[in-house]
């Protein structure tokens, strides 16, 4: 069997020792490797989860806004269409009037040019 003489003391390590060294140390490397790139690939996944429950949130949140925007719109032009009608109503009144008082202003200048016929005539 061979040995290997050792860096720090200077003495002979048998071959098996060595490779059984090495052996732990690149697997071992392996191994933490693997580790790493496990806890990388979680931490990855957590922080996509945790950016994606953001999102949602602030979807939700965009939405809940929309509707209250919606509902005051909704109630605004319920209110909008009322005054509408009062308008029409109010015009409606007001054309009423006016017509009332165009028909007694045409009865009254009727009747002044009667009189003045008459008195015309007569």
């Amino acid at each position: 069997m061979a040995s290997t003489l050792s860096p720090s003391e200077g003495q002979l390590i048998p071959h098996s020792e060595v490779e059984s060294q090495l052996s732990s140390l690149l697997f071992g490397t392996h191994s933490l490797s693997l580790s790493l790139s496990l806890s990388l690939y979680i931490y990855i996944y957590v922080m996509y989860n945790i950016h994606m429950i953001n999102l949602s949130q602030q979807v939700q949140v965009a939405m809940e806004n929309m509707l209250k925007m919606t509902n005051e719109i909704d109630e605004n032009s319920s209110g909008i269409t009322e005054e509408i009608a009062k308008c029409k109503d109010n015009a409606f009144e007001r054309k009423k009037i006016l017509e009332e008082q165009k028909e007694s202003f045409q009865k009254a200048a009727f009747t002044v040019l009667d009189l003045l016929n008459n008195k015309d005539i007569g």
